[in-house]
């Protein structure tokens, strides 16, 4: 009697089992902001520099509300209120600007007003300003850009030599001459200049001075993607100009958008302190981080403290922005290897 034959594996046939669930999911194709976000997640100097300029975004939305629960506002005159606080000369009495566990980071010389809160709504202050300016001129440069490479022609032309223009003006001299002037026209002869006219002037100023920079970079962008063969394919599709700039030629270029923008608001942050340090800015008696600057100059021998505060939360904040900028474009650089 034959014993049955054993059936003998064929290798071809193991090769076609199913894969596990792990390994069909690693080969699921990813998309572009996937990856990208997968790179940056292994930058740890990214991350870090990320938690910084979220925390001061969050102290600059919260700071009614930690000014509220700290109990203390950036306009009582503290150390003229309560004795103890200043010596004759306006200094503070305690060590280190007046820092106590009443007043968290001392007391301003002079008026006696609280530095804490005065940092935090300075902080609001010039955030609000910077990046409002910074969403204009991303916003208006890519549009204009954009609208420039694609269609070319006389378009192209005319904002080509309106942009060389605005380029040849001095811009840091025009923002210290005409800020100021373009504020008092808004306000009528013997009437107090209220806070948001500054604020508007502040915005409108660097925006019509700071856009070009951006609209040359996405036009550029835009002159050597209207040659791909998508675009010529959208075109013979009937798709408009319109169209075809917002969603053909738009999603291509926000990689590069979105790392202009981390570039540009530090430097509008550090204009705006700038201009407010020079009483172009902001004025007394809205807290600005510029204004802290302005303040605390003359104490610089005598209360050294209150100069380092503004110093280095600025310096601090501009730094992480600046890094996080370099960390966001290596994740977005398809030719970074990490």
């Amino acid at each position: 009697m034959s014993m049955p034959a054993q059936a003998i594996p064929d290798p071809s046939a193991q090769s076609t089992v199913a894969p596990t669930a792990e390994v069909a999911a690693e080969l699921i194709g990813r998309t572009p902001r996937q990856i990208a976000w997968a790179r940056f997640k292994r930058n740890r100097t990214g991350i870090v520099c990320a938690c910084i300029v979220i925390f001061y975004f969050l102290i600059a939305a919260f700071a009614p509300l930690i000014s509220k629960l700290y109990g203390k506002d950036p306009y009582t005159t503290y150390g003229l209120n309560e004795p103890g606080l200043l010596n004759p000369e306006g200094l503070p009495i305690k060590p280190n600007g007046g820092i106590s566990g009443e007043f968290w980071l001392g007391v301003e010389p002079g008026l006696g007003r609280d530095v804490f809160t005065l940092l935090i709504y300075g902080i609001r202050t010039t955030l609000v300003v910077s990046l409002s300016v910074a969403v204009l001129v991303i916003a208006f440069g890519v549009g204009i850009g954009l609208a420039q490479g694609y269609l070319g022609g006389w378009f192209d032309y005319i904002v080509g030599r309106i942009t060389d223009l605005m380029l040849a003006f001095p811009s840091q001299l025009f923002m210290i001459a005409f800020t100021p002037v373009f504020a008092a026209a808004l306000v009528k002869p013997g009437q107090t200049e209220p806070t948001w006219v500054r604020v508007i002037v502040l915005i409108l100023v660097q925006f019509v001075l700071g856009w070009m920079a951006v609209s040359r970079l996405i036009r550029s962008l835009a002159l050597s993607l209207r040659e791909r063969d998508f675009i010529d394919a959208a075109r013979l599709s009937g798709a408009s100009p319109r169209r075809i700039i917002r969603r053909e030629l738009l999603p291509n270029v926000w990689s590069t958008v979105l790392v202009q923008f981390t570039l540009w608001l530090p430097t509008f942050v550090g204009v705006e302190a700038g201009l407010s340090y020079l009483g172009v800015g902001i004025v007394l008696p809205t807290p600005d981080w510029g204004l802290l600057f302005q303040d605390a100059a003359p104490y610089y021998q005598t209360d050294l403290t209150y100069m380092m505060v503004p110093g280095i939360s600025l310096t601090v904040f501009v730094l992480a922005f600046n890094l996080l900028g370099d960390a966001v474009r290596d994740a977005l650089d398809p030719r970074t290897i990490r």
